[in-house]
């Protein structure tokens, strides 16, 4: 695909195709170069780029840090007195080492007018809550918690639509100290207990149902079931989201929000002082390989990392309205919600991104102003396969920034954002995950964008691209590894009192270096490319493919309007299977096949082209938007899928069962 495209596994990559770069002026306007400014003047150094101060960031390990603390004016109580002990050992790294905070007192350092929350659920008008309010909401329902007998490092869980109520029952929660998790309504009721049966929570939040392509999805008869699992509760919420006065007699213990919300006004909230490594959120990992693994975030650590990458690699500021299209169980949901430490008002959004009509997300970018604007690959490419072109259907001008996350971006969703999306802006592809609640890579709002390239690795995260004997690599494709500690890994796996999980779960590979399991490029531009789950990697002839390189070639086929790609065992060797769900109106045939084959061999390498290509009604995701190759794999082997309640169309996978064509 062309400045990106490979014609063997020997040569090096042609440069990529530069699709945008900041002009001086925008440049010089952003938090970036000012934080360029502070370092410069402290330490008496002449950093002038990114590089150089990506550079300085690893060498002065300590220094960054601190003055990140500084930068994003983190309200403590009590000062920390090392930034880092430990640093040589990964798992036991401390950072910021007798500091005392709370997460939720940094959120709400505004008490004013300005607007902080906007929500527009799927069919309804948008809702805003100023600042003042949002700190009077979380004052009133933390004493309401508090009454309950809530205290520091209980569990409360929130089984919610994206919405206001959540936003304030999380902030509530930690304001006492305790600890928030969340799993989005969609999730059926052995999901959400396979999640919160293992952190025992006390108080769960729940609406009585939600909106989802024009559909009412009531969630009742579900918070029956999974209420009645959950032994330690001693309170259910009821949010009406779907009714003004929902039924709940059935659910025990249960009162509706309004009801449990202390009617007292101009309470003060008493913010409970916790170490930097306090837990603040429990996250899951996906469960599509077993009962998913809780994972312990701590205060400090997700507050200056965040912080970090809105205010640095986002260059979010107070006037800025971010909306990020996300559930509540997806990291990106805690990461937009710090966004309220800066000041900036963020946009919720519930519901399908494409009710009423196609263009429902760029209407409420236009009408809202939005200045930043998160979302999936997936969504990016649907939108190109649906024929819309934002750019010339909405007024995009306050649009300054695009993010994109969830699986690789491919070159043809780049090049569509800047041919019909918009030319002047900072499309910035990010890349992390719910076990860092953060990035290893993502946006530089100083520097430039290239098609098919995250742009650049995180200030402060030494990530490197390392082969099967723990070599650093440059320019060619390796394990995505990070080879020092940073604040905003888990601070443990809930029930993992010996580590064990923890350990096995980053470095049980490579000793001492945390492996992330995503198959990478470091480019010569300083960029990122991300080549799929290495443990998905395709092995055909010992040759490592990740499956985004055949993906990137199959979205530039109109015929095909998604897939699915695996390896199937067969003859002492790995085959490579291609799984297409065709357009409407498209049948295969073998000059479709022939097209698919010269399609993905002129593009990448004959290794690549697969061996099988077999139509399928249906690709299988996960609730956040993945694909589940993995459980595809399984399928075609026999091997059992151990959690289905982490997919979003479990059903998908009975299309793979016992397929006659890869038996020949």
């Amino acid at each position: 695909m062309g400045d990106g495209a490979r014609s063997n596994d020997n040569e090096v990559k042609i440069l990529s195709l530069k699709l945008w770069e900041p002009s001086p002026e925008s440049k010089q306007a952003k938090n970036m170069t000012r934080f360029i400014e502070t370092i410069n003047s402290k330490y008496l150094v002449q950093i002038t780029s990114y590089e150089e101060l990506y550079t300085w960031s690893l060498e002065n390990t300590s220094s960054l840090w601190a003055e990140l603390w500084k930068f994003a004016e983190i309200k403590a109580s009590q000062n920390y007195d090392h930034v880092v002990e430990n640093y040589e050992q990964m798992m036991s790294a401390r950072w910021f080492t007798g500091a005392k905070l709370n997460f939720a007192e940094n959120l709400l350092r505004f008490r004013d007018n300005k607007t902080a929350l906007i929500f527009k659920g799927e069919g309804q008008e948008s809702v805003r809550m100023t600042y003042a309010m949002l700190y009077d909401q979380v004052a009133r329902l933390a004493k309401s918690l508090r009454s309950l007998g809530v205290t520091q490092g209980d569990r409360v869980a929130g089984f919610m639509p994206n919405m206001p109520e959540t936003v304030i029952a999380m902030l509530a929660t930690t304001s006492i100290g305790a600890v928030w998790s969340s799993c989005s309504p969609d999730f059926g009721i052995k999901g959400v207990v396979d999640r919160f049966g293992q952190i025992k929570p006390k108080v769960l939040f729940s609406a009585d149902g939600y909106f989802y392509n024009g559909k009412a999805f009531d969630s009742l008869e579900r918070i029956l079931q999974i209420s009645s699992d959950l032994c330690d509760l001693v309170k259910v919420v009821i949010v009406p989201n779907i009714e003004k006065e929902p039924d709940f007699r059935k659910i025990p213990n249960a009162i509706l929000y309004n009801h449990f919300l202390a009617a007292d006004e101009n309470l003060e909230i008493e913010f409970t002082q916790v170490p930097f490594n306090h837990p603040t959120y429990i996250m899951y990992s996906s469960g599509t390989t077993g009962v998913p693994k809780c994972i312990v975030h701590g205060a400090g650590g997700t507050l200056i990392q965040h912080l970090k990458e809105l205010m640095l690699h986002t260059d979010l500021k107070r006037e800025d309205t971010i909306l990020y299209f996300t559930t509540c169980g997806w990291m990106m949901w805690n990461w937009m919600i710090s966004s309220l430490a800066i000041g900036a008002t963020v946009v919720l959004y519930d519901g399908s991104p494409f009710y009423p009509e196609a263009g429902a997300l760029w209407q409420l970018i236009q009408d809202e102003k939005i200045t930043v604007f998160g979302t999936s690959a997936k969504y990016l490419s649907s939108v190109e396969q649906c024929g819309l072109h934002p750019g010339e259907s909405y007024n995009l001008m306050s649009l300054k920034t695009i993010l994109s996350t969830g699986s690789p971006l491919s070159e043809k969703s780049f090049q569509f954002v800047y041919q019909h999306i918009k030319q002047d802006i900072c499309l910035s592809s990010i890349s992390g995950g719910t076990d860092i609640i953060s990035c290893f890579a993502l946006g530089n709002p100083i520097g430039a964008v290239y098609a098919g390239e995250i742009q650049c690795r995180g200030l402060g995260m030494k990530v490197e691209s390392y082969n099967s004997q723990g070599q650093s690599l440059l320019k060619e494709k390796g394990e995505l590894v990070c080879t020092a500690p940073f604040p905003s890994m888990p601070i443990c796996f809930w029930n993992d009192a010996d580590q064990a999980k923890y350990y096995k779960a980053y470095f049980n590979v490579y000793p001492n270096v945390w492996r992330h399991g995503d198959f990478i490029e470091i480019t010569e531009t300083g960029g990122v490319i991300i080549y799929g789950r290495s443990d998905a990697t395709l092995n055909p002839g010992g040759v490592r493919i990740g499956t985004a390189e055949i993906y990137r070639q199959i979205e530039s086929l109109p015929e095909v309007a998604d897939c699915v790609v695996v390896g199937q065992h067969w003859n002492n060797d790995i085959r490579v299977i291609l799984f297409i769900k065709l357009s409407e109106g498209i049948e295969v045939n073998n000059e479709l096949e022939n097209k698919i084959k010269a399609t993905i061999k002129l593009n990448s390498t004959p290794r690549h082209v697969p061996s099988k290509i077999i139509a399928v009604k249906d690709i299988p995701y996960t609730l956040n938007g993945k694909k589940v190759e993995i459980a595809v794999a399984n399928i075609i082997h026999n091997e059992p899928v151990l959690n289905l309640d982490a997919l979003a169309n479990p059903q998908s996978l009975e299309l793979f069962k016992d397929l006659p064509e890869l038996k020949v």
